[in-house]
């Protein structure tokens, strides 16, 4: 235990690192391109997204998922051959689809709503090859449980494209050079990282050897897990088509939609991926457990990860509500100086928990081999969501996009907890930790609303929104303590043994 939670440490570090990174990064795109150069940005990354997940997106997971089951069944002859099947594969699809897109790419401008994004697209896809190769080899360090090459390849990777990003941007003289810029520095970051990813694979004693025999297991659990999420990108890249369309019908002009649209889901959407950014290394470290648990059939330890994991998304998740509820507006000033985004993310603050739900819930279930179901779900939820976004936009303009992300992560996380409790022979134990985390939030913000009300004619922005933050998350953390929901004497017995060490 002492070693699961000292590994979930190291890789938080890392991870927090890269995503702070990352956040600067777009405080940066967004004060030097601003929202209608992330707009195009967005647009064109959201499409190449699209392109990636169907080559590949399923494969790593399968990989680590099948390295994971042959160990425990100790196959350990297979191991290299999933891996070689995982990497033949990436390539024999990653490939013929960059041909494609170079050679016709004028004939997929319809996926588009603004031409400027096709070039933008173009300069990117190389990447494809190399992030597809990577994100195999990234499914393998999950799979040996080498969490620290990965953390610090994924950490480094970001400063590539920052760094490069801000030294070709510096250069741009407008908006849409600005973009495309930043598509050279993504670009150049894939290959920075597939690099150091081939490199640390060979060091690391793994080889390739012939792959026949697994590619068709391999093809069986990647497809459905691949289909999900392509459902995901395809969703995504269907709202960067359909709500700029839908935006402008309703009688926006297309930089005013580009606007409005690189606020939501440029500057917004990332914000609110917050917490489910946090749970993530979270989730890399248990899930492999999980799966080893399954497959060894170790109903306790299988419960008892269930339960942590889901306990841990639920209370990290629900001490950042509050203070987007209720300081969405001073955030989006003091990050992207701007209101709209603020605005957007108040009212949108309650979308994180079941996005936060939705993320792990999946990811525990594809480690069980459940992926079709989720893929079933997915798909179900999806089609909602692009019924809203096609629908709604005349009547609640951008944060129609709202309504369409509540359908579907709302949907997936219900379904997701269902099958969770059908297929663990001992049922776990969360609905009370759920429904009280979730009546805190009211009192929570309600604390927070009143501060902010009194403060901010006196304190100003920066000061208004640090004080009710800190307030609100102890606050929060205290009604958890109250209530027993987390444990004091585990937090004390954490740091009696702390000092016994350094004593």
């Amino acid at each position: 235990m002492r070693t699961f939670f000292k590994t979930v440490a190291i890789v938080t570090v890392f991870s927090i690192s890269e995503k702070f990174l990352g956040f600067l990064y777009r405080i940066y795109l967004s004060r030097t391109i601003g929202a209608e150069g992330i707009g195009l940005y967005q647009v064109a990354l959201s499409v190449f997204g699209l392109i990636y997940t169907l080559t590949c997106s399923g494969t790593p997971i399968t990989v680590s998922r099948l390295m994971t089951k042959y160990r425990a069944e100790g196959q350990e002859k297979k191991v290299n051959k999933i891996i070689s099947a995982g990497i033949f594969l990436t390539l024999f699809t990653a490939i013929p689809v960059c041909l494609i897109f170079f050679l016709f790419g004028d004939k997929f401008s319809f996926l588009f709503a603004d031409e400027r994004c096709l070039k933008i697209f173009h300069v990117i896809l190389p990447g494809l090859i190399f992030t597809s190769v990577y994100s195999v080899l990234r499914g393998v360090f999950w799979g040996n449980k080498d969490f620290l090459p990965y953390s610090i390849i994924e950490l480094l990777e970001e400063v590539c494209m920052i760094v490069c990003g801000i030294v070709l941007i510096n250069f741009a003289s407008n908006v849409t050079q600005g973009a495309f810029r930043a598509g050279i520095a993504v670009l150049i970051s894939y290959l920075f990282s597939f690099t150091l990813a081939v490199t640390v694979f060979f060091i690391r004693k793994n080889k390739l050897v012939n792959p026949k025999s697994e590619f068709k297991p391999l093809l069986k659990s990647a497809t459905p897990i691949t289909a999900m999420r392509s459902a995901n990108s395809l969703s995504m890249s269907l709202v960067s088509i359909l709500l700029p369309m839908r935006l402008i019908s309703s009688g926006l002009t297309e930089s005013e939609t580009m606007a409005s649209f690189g606020s939501a889901l440029g500057q917004a959407i990332p914000l609110l991926s917050i917490p489910t950014m946090l749970i993530g290394s979270f989730t890399l470290v248990l899930v492999p457990e999980i799966s080893e648990n399954f497959y060894k059939k170790h109903a306790f330890y299988l419960k008892r990860d269930i339960e942590k994991a889901l306990k841990f998304t639920v209370f990290l998740t629900c001490l950042f509500i509050p203070v987007f509820l209720v300081c969405g507006s001073e955030i989006g000033v003091l990050v992207f100086n701007g209101h709209e985004c603020g605005e957007y993310l108040s009212k949108s603050a309650l979308l994180m928990l079941f996005m936060s739900l939705s993320s792990i819930t999946t990811s525990m279930l594809n480690s069980m081999g459940l992926e079709h179901k989720t893929l079933i779900y997915y798909i179900i939820s999806g089609l909602f969501m692009l019924l809203s976004i096609w629908f709604l936009p005349k009547y609640l303009g951008i944060y129609s996009l709202i309504i369409g992300l509540l359908c579907i992560y709302g949907l997936t996380s219900l379904l997701n907890l269902i099958l969770l409790n059908k297929n663990c022979p001992k049922k776990p134990s969360y609905a009370k930790f759920l429904l009280c985390s979730t009546l805190f939030l009211i009192p929570t913000s309600l604390l927070g609303f009143m501060l902010e009300k009194l403060l901010l004619p006196s304190l100003g922005v920066l000061l208004t929104f640090l004080f009710c933050s800190i307030v609100m998350i102890i606050f929060n953390a205290l009604l958890f303590l109250a209530f027993g929901l987390i444990s004091i004497d585990f937090i004390k017995a954490k740091l009696l043994k702390k000092k016994t060490a350094l004593a």
